[in-house]
C-alpha cells in the first residue's frame, strides 16, 4: 500500500443500488469523485446486500462488512487509521460517531446529508395532518446534532443550505453545497435523443421504500389520472419503481391505463421512451434524480414546487411546474400536444444539467476545502464549539446506548 495515498473510509447506511435510488448514484458519484484523486477507499456497511447492490469488484474500492454495536468495529477502524472517514446519512454517524472520535481523533468527520431528512419528515407530517409546517421536531434535533458534531456535511439542496443558516442558526464553515455531479450534455448525446413522434404515454419512476414516491402514486391515481386519461384517452401512465409491495402492484389497471411496471432495468432508458414525466410531488426534500435522469435523455417533466425545488436556480424548467391541480393537468395536456413547446423543454433541460450541475464546477473546490480543513483542523473544531459540547463525553447518548446494547449482545 502506498502509505502517501489517502484513506476514506466511507460508512454506508445501505450498500448503494444506483439502479434503485437517487441517493445510490449519489453515493457511486462521490466514490468516483475520490477515486480519480486518488484515495484509497473502503466502503463499510452494516447492511445486508440485495441482487441489485453496486458490484465493486470491478473498481478500487475495498468492501467491508461491519456490525452494529460491536467492538469489532473499533478494532478494524484503528487497523485502517483513515484520514477521511464519510457517513452515509445522520443515522450512521450516530451509530459509528463517537467510535471514529475515539480510534480516530483526527480523522476528517464528513457527512453526507443526502437530503434533509428533518425538511422531508417535517412535510409529510404537514401534508398528512394538514397542519402549519414544524421544522423543530426530534428528528431535525438528531439530524442538526450530527451535522454539529461532523467537521463538513454535504448539502445537496441551496434551498436546505439557506434553511440551514437561517432556521437553525448552522455557521456556514460546516456545511457545503455540493450537488449532484453529472457529465455534460453534448450535441452527441442530443442527437441520439429519441424523437417527440416515436415517443408516447407518460412515466412516473421512483424507488418505494420512499414514502413520497408512494404518496405521488397515490396522488396520481385518485386525483390527476382520471382527468388526464380522459383528455388524452390514448395515452398511458407507466408507473416504475424498485421494492413495489403489493398495495403499490393493486393500483395496476390496465383498463384505466394505469400500469404498474415494478422495477426498471435501466432508469434513463425507460424514462427516454416516454413523452412526459409525470411527478405531482406534495411533499419531500433534496434534489429528485428522476429529474436529472429525465434532461439526460430529453425527456420534459410537469411537477410541483417542492418536486423541483433548488434545482432550476434562475433558469427556466424542462417542462412546467404547478400546484393547482386542474392548471397542472392542463400543463400536461399541452406539453404531451405541443411539439414545439416540448422541443422547448428539452432544450430547458440541457441548461440546467450543464449551468447548474456540470461535475466541473464543483470537484476540484470541493477537494480544495477537503485539503484545507485537513491542514487546520484543530482551530476548524475549535471554532465549532457546539460540536465539541456535543462530541464530550457528557453528551454521548448514542455511545452508552451502543455499549449497553454490545452489553446485552454479549449474554
Amino acid at each position: 500500500m502506498n502509505t502517501s495515498t489517502k484513506k476514506l473510509l466511507i460508512i454506508g447506511l445501505v450498500w448503494p443500488e444506483p439502479n434503485s435510488s437517487a441517493a445510490g448514484t449519489r453515493m457511486i458519484q462521490l466514490i468516483d469523485l475520490f477515486l480519480s484523486k486518488g484515495y484509497q477507499i473502503v466502503f463499510a456497511s452494516a447492511a445486508s446486500k440485495s441482487d441489485f447492490s453496486y458490484d465493486f469488484s470491478k473498481t478500487n474500492v475495498f468492501e467491508q462488512q461491519i456490525k452494529l454495536n460491536d467492538v469489532s468495529f473499533n478494532v478494524f477502524l484503528k487497523k485502517l487509521n483513515p484520514d477521511l472517514v464519510l457517513f452515509d446519512r445522520f443515522m450512521v454517524e450516530e451509530q459509528y460517531g463517537w467510535r471514529v472520535q475515539q480510534e480516530c481523533p483526527n480523522a476528517l468527520k464528513v457527512l453526507d446529508t443526502e437530503d434533509l431528512h428533518c425538511l422531508r419528515s417535517a412535510r409529510q407530517q404537514s401534508d398528512k395532518k394538514k397542519q402549519v409546517l414544524d421544522l423543530f421536531s426530534d428528528t431535525a434535533k438528531r439530524e442538526i446534532a450530527s451535522i454539529l458534531r461532523c467537521d463538513l456535511s454535504l448539502i445537496i439542496s441551496e434551498v436546505e443550505m439557506d434553511m440551514l443558516k437561517t432556521q437553525f442558526k448552522i455557521d456556514a464553515s460546516l456545511i457545503y453545497y455540493l450537488p449532484f455531479l453529472e457529465k455534460e450534455i453534448t450535441k452527441k448525446n442530443i442527437a441520439n435523443w429519441i424523437s417527440y413522434e416515436e415517443r408516447a404515454d407518460f412515466v412516473f419512476i421512483g424507488n418505494f421504500l420512499h414514502e413520497p414516491n408512494w404518496n405521488t402514486v397515490q396522488f396520481l391515481k385518485t386525483k390527476v389520472w382520471p382527468v388526464l386519461r380522459k383528455r388524452l384517452p390514448h395515452a398511458s401512465l407507466n408507473i416504475f419503481g424498485s421494492y413495489a409491495s403489493q398495495k403499490v402492484l393493486q393500483l395496476d389497471n390496465k383498463n384505466e391505463k394505469f400500469l404498474i411496471k415494478g422495477r426498471a432495468v435501466d432508469a434513463k432508458e425507460t424514462i427516454a421512451k416516454h413523452r412526459i414525466l409525470l411527478a405531482p410531488i406534495q411533499f419531500g426534500a433534496g434534489v429528485k434524480g428522476k429529474f436529472i435522469d429525465a434532461m439526460h435523455v430529453g425527456t420534459p417533466s410537469v411537477t410541483t414546487s417542492v418536486g423541483a425545488e433548488a434545482m432550476k436556480g434562475n433558469l427556466d424548467w424542462n417542462g412546467s411546474i404547478e400546484d393547482n391541480l386542474a392548471l397542472f393537468i392542463d400543463e400536461a395536456v399541452k406539453l404531451y400536444q405541443d411539439k414545439n413547446a416540448w422541443q422547448v423543454a428539452q432544450q430547458n433541460g440541457v441548461q440546467i444539467i450543464n449551468k447548474r450541475y456540470s461535475a466541473k464546477y464543483f470537484t476540484g473546490p470541493f477537494i480544495l476545502e477537503l485539503e484545507r480543513l485537513t491542514s487546520d483542523l484543530t482551530a476548524h473544531r475549535q471554532n465549532n464549539f457546539f460540536g465539541q459540547i456535543l462530541n464530550h463525553h457528557t453528551a454521548q447518548s448514542t455511545k452508552y446506548m451502543s455499549l449497553w446494547i454490545e452489553e446485552k449482545n454479549r449474554r
